[in-house]
């Protein structure tokens, strides 16, 4: 079997978020020990799992005039744990599934999280994610959260069913500044109930090729810091737009080491996140 680690949300290698990929032949799941090992193994924030659906399934699913559909379902490790959505490993799954020419059009994945759509631009090869929005509410401070960051937020935001809590702080520079207490975020978000922390603020200058800073940490799920989160924008889209009054096309830079750039649009209730992947490294599977 196949295993290949593509860096998504760049177009560079080494650089955006490293993910692996794991396409698996028709038939039921493997067991889920195989499938959190296997993510251990890796030891990337996520690996994905794609199972291509039976041809009649396909057929189904498929609503008229939607020609060129792929079905596959898809599913998500950490290196602790299964998640419910992950932007990034799709992003790659559909960068793969299109390299290994199991796909002439559009693709979409069945998930936890429910259908995920994924379509790609003709234009300079970015892969678009359709996601579920994950409009933001605001709530008090939770307790210890300015001493598990080493900064205290203008405000915070719950993220739904996404399931993050949305940090604001004052500026860019306070973002990339963040050194959390990882143990800290780790106790914070296990009491919670929470599967992470987003920090944000705007862009410090206009013209800079993005609107909006982020970063994103897990320690409990086995992610201290993601490089490039494309879920948690299915939340910092919606909260940017309202707040700089532009439901036209916002960018986000996630600020950590490898940097990435995730090209967000709103439409109703989905949010459209646009990006590159690079395939890095392919491999065999042993085991």
């Amino acid at each position: 079997m196949r295993i290949h680690i593509v860096d998504a949300f760049t177009t560079r290698p080494f650089f955006g978020n490293p993910a692996g990929v794991c396409l698996l032949p028709a038939g039921p799941w493997p067991d889920d020990a195989w499938l959190r090992q296997v993510a251990a193994e890796l030891n990337h924030s996520e690996t994905a799992f794609a199972l291509p659906l039976p041809a009649r399934e396909e057929r189904e699913a498929r609503a008229p005039g939607e020609e060129g559909w792929a079905d596959w379902e898809i599913r998500w490790f950490t290196p602790l744990v299964e998640t419910n959505l992950c932007g990034h490993a799709t992003l790659a799954t559909t960068h793969v599934l299109r390299g290994e020419g199991l796909l002439t059009g559009p693709v979409r994945f069945h998930s936890r999280a429910g259908d995920v759509l994924v379509a790609r631009s003709e234009d300079d090869g970015a892969i678009t994610l359709d996601f579920p929005a994950a409009p933001a509410t605001e709530v008090p401070l939770p307790a210890g959260l300015a001493d598990a960051l080493g900064v205290r937020p203008e405000a915070a935001y719950r993220t739904g069913a996404l399931g993050d809590l949305l940090a604001v702080l004052p500026d860019e520079a306070a973002v990339r500044a963040v050194r959390p207490d990882l143990g800290a975020v780790a106790a914070l978000t296990v009491r919670e109930g929470l599967r992470g922390i987003i920090v944000t603020a705007p862009a410090a200058a206009a013209g800079a090729g993005y609107d909006f800073v982020s970063r994103f940490f897990s320690p409990a799920e086995g992610i201290p810091e993601d490089p490039v989160t494309g879920s948690a924008h299915t939340a910092l889209a919606p909260y940017w737009a309202a707040r700089l009054g532009r439901h036209d096309g916002l960018t986000g830079l996630q600020a950590s080491a490898r940097t990435g750039l995730v090209r967000t649009a709103l439409h109703g209730d989905r949010v459209h996140l646009r990006g590159h992947a690079v395939t890095v490294l392919e491999a065999t599977l042993h085991a």
